[in-house]
């Protein structure tokens, strides 16, 4: 059974760029029990989690959850639950997400347009769905150790390029990846107002200098992303452990600000 003293997160893409840095933020801590999900656990990067550095009372659990699959976050919550006892979760960070074309509308590919849909918005229902249960079981205690206890967090990694507001501040080529997380966002938005008793948040981490992030930077003339894996799991980290129900709802950023819509 969970200790009730013990923080449980679950985390989607685990095995590499934010996922990874997740993970390896959250192991530092004490009194954690940190889920990585992942696509393959038996692939190098899945493995090479259990070398990261933890505390001594954390713990690492490495579970299967392909980002497109219906089956996976079921199949997965099942293991916990039987082979870990893992009786409810505080906070779920559904990172996994897919960024490979960035056409102009004109350009845009039903198949590329639904690949990301189908990765970046279904699949965090299906994850969402699975996991709600565990959510609900959870009684948290807040991060400033007061008594009163804080609702389950169920967190999206969205991005900036999901922002309608902001388009013209983010005027580039994305008509897959784009309006997928605007979907998420709305998706995000419904979770937090049919579901009272949970937290629910889009989160964007910046334009970061993970794998993907790097590859869109390049595919638009640049170097790498501006922002480092470091800065950006750092404000995460504070965002996601200082939320509270009053600012559920919103679309936040990495520094703890809102976006626009």
């Amino acid at each position: 059974m969970t200790a009730p003293n013990v923080t449980t997160y679950l985390i989607t893409g685990a095995n590499r760029g934010l996922g990874k840095g997740l993970v390896s933020a959250y192991l530092l801590k004490p009194d954690n029990v940190v889920i990585a999900a992942v696509r393959n656990p038996n692939d190098a990067t899945s493995l090479a989690l259990q070398d990261l550095p933890k505390h001594p009372s954390s713990t690492l659990i490495i579970v299967k959850i392909e980002s497109a699959s219906e089956t996976d976050p079921k199949t997965a919550i099942a293991e916990l639950q039987s082979k870990y006892n893992i009786v409810s979760l505080d906070v779920v960070v559904a990172n996994a997400a897919i960024s490979q074309i960035w056409p102009a509308v004109a350009e845009a590919k039903a198949d590329d347009m639904m690949r990301h849909f189908h990765v970046n918005v279904v699949g965090i229902v299906f994850l969402f769905q699975a996991v709600l249960p565990l959510l609900q079981a959870s009684s948290s205690a807040s991060p400033d150790s007061t008594p009163q206890p804080l609702p389950a967090k169920f967190v999206t990694i969205t991005s900036s390029a999901g922002s309608i507001g902001n388009q013209e501040q983010v005027d580039v080529p994305n008509a897959a990846y784009g309006p997928s997380k605007a979907a998420l966002n709305w998706i995000t938005k419904k979770i937090h107002l049919e579901h009272p008793d949970i937290i629910a948040f889009p989160l964007d981490p910046g334009w970061v200098q993970t794998d993907m992030g790097n590859a869109g930077a390049r595919a638009f003339g640049l170097k790498e992303a501006p922002l480092s894996i470091d800065e950006s799991i750092n404000g995460i980290v504070q965002v996601v452990d200082h939320a509270i129900r009053e600012t559920s709802g919103k679309f936040m950023n990495y520094k703890g600000g809102q976006q626009a819509w």
